[in-house]
């Protein structure tokens, strides 16, 4: 695959990049994602600033690739990690959840490539004019934070490219090389995946995630809790739970009391289907299987690269 503008900006073999999700995306999978030849992304939404530090360098010294880190604009922590990313020199940054105009100057001002996370048009031009590098426009179909306006990936991706000229990176719901085709077609410079990495040997997920999320088919997956911030888990106990609370036409208040603390964490950390607040993708319904993540992204490459074969050399319509 020859260099395009995501491989030139990330200094990456592959425009593939893995999701920097909570819970699931520690160093390690970070770090077999980027030997893979894509980019790796430790999740910093689910550390505490002194164990981000520890992930950063546990992954400087595990590869010499690089990497990167995903951090929610929204942290409550957000000056010391901050520091933290500067002192670390981490090379690459994933903003998200958050105005880009806060941290953008400060990143790029220590030599830090930005990259940010939005759902619509009107935030891919706000991240343009904040200066960042790149743009990760991201589908509703995508697991976990959503954005309000529910626009899908396939109408998503080519708004937004016609809207700015940035390097451009297409999430929610990928997870195979046709896809990855598919989106590159519509737009887009390269992928962000992060549903099909929960499935890996390296994520920090706990097993009865993986082997719920293994177990997802059509329709299991909901959108949900969007007058707080819109959700997209697997149906479950708790999420019967949110139904009830529903039907009593809660006001937000009562939706956070429910949602409680560390949901998340219990049912993707700490595997408690029933009670946890499980985010997936609706592209789960897709794969079936555990495996290494530099295995995931050759699986990727190769159908990716079989499918633009096929397309180049028999073409699906003879009327062009």
């Amino acid at each position: 695959m020859s260099e395009n503008r995501i491989t030139r900006l990330f200094g990456i073999r592959y425009p593939l990049v893995q999701g920097g999700m909570v819970w699931v995306s520690g160093w390690k999978l970070a770090v077999a994602v980027s030997e893979a030849g894509g980019l790796g992304l430790i999740g910093a939404g689910s550390m505490y600033p002194h164990v981000l530090r520890e992930h950063i360098r546990k992954a400087k010294a595990a590869t010499d690739k690089p990497f990167g880190v995903n951090i929610p604009l929204l942290y409550p922590d957000i000056e010391e990690i901050m520091q933290i990313i500067s002192e670390e020199e981490v090379p690459i940054v994933f903003t998200s959840a958050g105005n880009p105009r806060t941290w953008t100057p400060y990143l790029k001002d220590h030599g830090i490539t930005v990259a940010h996370v939005v759902s619509s048009v009107k935030f891919a031009r706000k991240a343009a004019d904040a200066g960042v590098d790149a743009i990760v426009a991201e589908g509703f179909e995508a697991g976990g934070h959503n954005g309000r306006e529910e626009t899908t990936t396939m109408v998503l991706i080519p708004a937004v490219r016609q809207a700015v000229d940035l390097p451009l990176l297409a999430a929610g719901g990928i997870a195979t090389g046709r896809q990855m085709l598919a989106a590159m077609v519509l737009g887009a410079d390269g992928v962000q995946m992060g549903s099909r990495f929960v499935a890996s040997e390296e994520s920090s997920a706990h097993e009865n995630f993986k082997k719920a999320v293994l177990s997802v088919g059509e329709g299991d997956t909901v959108l949900t809790l969007k007058e707080i911030v819109p959700t997209r888990i697997i149906k479950n106990k708790f999420y019967e739970e949110l139904q009830k609370i529903y039907r009593t036409k809660p006001d937000p208040e009562a939706l956070k009391k429910l949602l409680g603390r560390g949901r998340a964490k219990r049912g993707m950390f700490e595997g408690d289907l029933e009670e946890g607040e499980l985010e997936i993708g609706q592209v789960a319904m897709l794969f079936d299987d555990i495996l290494p993540a530099g295995e995931i992204v050759r699986r990727v490459i190769d159908e990716f690269c079989q499918a633009l074969q096929f397309w180049q050399h028999d073409p699906p319509a003879d009327f062009c």
